[in-house]
Parts: C-alpha cells; structure tokens; sequence
C-alpha cells in the first residue's frame, strides 16, 4: 500500500509514485520491498531481518534515515512485540512489515487524522503517537488496582496476590525500556541531521518528545508504587507473624505453671502429703483457673493481648 499525504492519507498506485512532488507513506511486505525497492530511490541497500528485531531505533545514513520499530503488545506484554522496518529520505517513508502492525497504526491515523498543514513531520509524529496513545490509561487502569490492593492490605480485606503485583511492575517495565527506546528514536528525528525535515515542523517531534518523558514518568512513578505495595505487604505480613508469635507465647506462659503443677504432682513420691489430702484435688484446679486468669489479666493490662 502507497499513500500520499494531503489533508489526509490518499491511497495511490506504484505507478503515480514516480515525479509525485507530494510526501508519500509506503507499507510492503519483507518480498515487496525486495522485489521494488529501486522504484523508491532511496540510495540504500538495506536487507531487514524482520525476526532478528528486538528495539526501536533510528539510524542516520549518508542519505537516508533506517531503523526499526519493536512494540510491546499493551493487551498482553507477555507476547512477542510487533516488530518491522523502515527507511525514510526526504520524499517520504517506507515500511517493511509482515506483521500487519504497521498497516494497522496507519489505519487508525486514516480514520481519525486530518491535517490543514499535511507534512512528512505531522504524519511521522502521528503515527508515533498512535503508538502510545492508549498507554496513559493503561497505566491509570494499573494505578487503580494498586490502590485497591493497598487498600485490602490495610483493611485486611483479602490476601494479597503477589504475583500480580510482580506482573504489573514487568509489565511497567516493559513500557518504559519502550518509553526510552522512543525517546531516541525521537531525538535522532529531531537532530534532522540530513536535513529531511522543514526546520519549522521540528516542533512535531520536541511535542512527541514532551509526551513521551511524562509518559516516561508516569511508568517511573508506577514502578515505585508497586515496590511500596510489595514492602507494605511484606510488613503486613511481619506484623501478622508477629501476632500470632505474640498468642503462642502468651498460651505458653499461661500454661507453664500449669506445667510446672503436673510435672511436680507428677512425680508420686511416697510421702507428699497432698496425694491423700482429701481437698488436694479441688485445691490444684482452683489454683490453676487463679493462674490462667491471673495472668490473662496481666497480660491485657500490658496490652499484649
């Protein structure tokens, strides 16, 4: 697919491609780029890897602009970024994609974008922006759920899942390794080395860059969140241990001068007087509730109980 940028995306052919004074955006596959890429003359003789891509980045050549895009999966981080190529010079962009991500993102800029001033710029800056458009509430959505764990924890509501907790600080992560690869790849734009880029439409990728390093904060300021939810947790859980050492050690010195009474009654020595005593028996039951009370009282007073 070639489109050529006006108010918005116009869909033409390979053929309108040559002398198109017009900026003009291109999706192939990996076998279309290989097979036409003389008919975009870039001067570049890239051959993409398409599954040897695990970062995004932009390079700057003698005359032309390459890189790739790897993006993280926001439904579901634990699968495999969408990964593709691209190469731009100062007539336009082209990207190598097997995926269908890139079609997809450009999709959406069909759909929502209309420019008054279309530019190579405006679309590079809305298609990164496609990208991460969706990711402050994502991260809202995460801020939600941390504080309704810590929330339970305080309230001891429920138990505490802290494998959840460790998913949502890998997830964070992701986003902002994604956050930081970004930010150069902007900064490599905004540089315009090669001079591809009106020097007024700059501002397009200092904008991106400002949205990315709140974005980049945000994530930053997430991932200390879920630390704090782990150590509170970690304390509350210290505090339960702590309780409950505080019942067993309480039960057993209540009932260690029970102890002491059965190990020296225990005995049966023949001459200890209580054994025939006829009030022994009463004698040592009552003065083992005095004990227990005795000391549950002690111990409320002292506010261990």
């Amino acid at each position: 697919m070639i489109y050529r940028i006006e108010e918005n995306l116009k869909e033409i052919t390979m053929d309108e491609l040559p002398g198109m004074e017009e900026k003009y955006v291109a999706v192939l596959s990996l076998e279309e780029w290989r097979q036409c890429r003389d008919r975009f003359d870039m001067g570049i003789e890239i051959e993409p890897e398409l599954e040897t891509i695990y970062t995004t980045k932009a390079e700057v050549n003698y005359d032309s602009i390459t890189g790739t895009f790897s993006i993280p999966d926001r439904h579901d981080f634990s699968r495999p970024d969408k990964t593709f190529s691209f190469a731009l010079d100062e007539k336009g962009i082209v990207f190598i994609d097997d995926t269908g991500k890139a079609a997809q993102i450009i999709a959406g800029i069909q759909a929502t974008r209309r420019w008054k001033l279309p530019s190579l710029e405006r679309f590079i800056y809305d298609f990164l922006d496609q990208i991460v458009k969706d990711d402050l509430g994502i991260m809202e959505e995460y801020e939600r759920e941390l504080d309704a764990m810590e929330h339970a924890i305080l309230n001891e509501e429920k138990e505490l899942s802290s494998e959840r907790v460790n998913d949502i600080r890998s997830d964070i992560r992701d986003l902002r390794i994604h956050y930081e690869q970004l930010m150069d790849f902007g900064q490599e734009l905004e540089e315009n080395e090669n001079d591809f880029f009106y020097s007024e439409n700059l501002r397009y990728f200092r904008l991106f860059l400002n949205r990315i390093a709140r974005l980049h904060d945000t994530s930053t300021a997430l991932r200390d969140y879920t630390m704090q939810i782990r150590d509170l947790y970690k304390a509350h859980l210290d505090i339960k241990q702590n309780r409950i050492m505080t019942v067993l050690t309480v039960v057993t010195t209540i009932f260690l001068p029970l102890t002491l009474i059965v190990g020296w009654y225990g005995m049966n020595f023949k001459y200890m007087p209580e054994l025939e005593w006829r009030w022994g028996y009463p004698v040592v039951i009552a003065s083992s509730i005095v004990i227990v009370v005795g000391s549950l009282l002690f111990f409320r007073s002292k506010k261990w109980l």
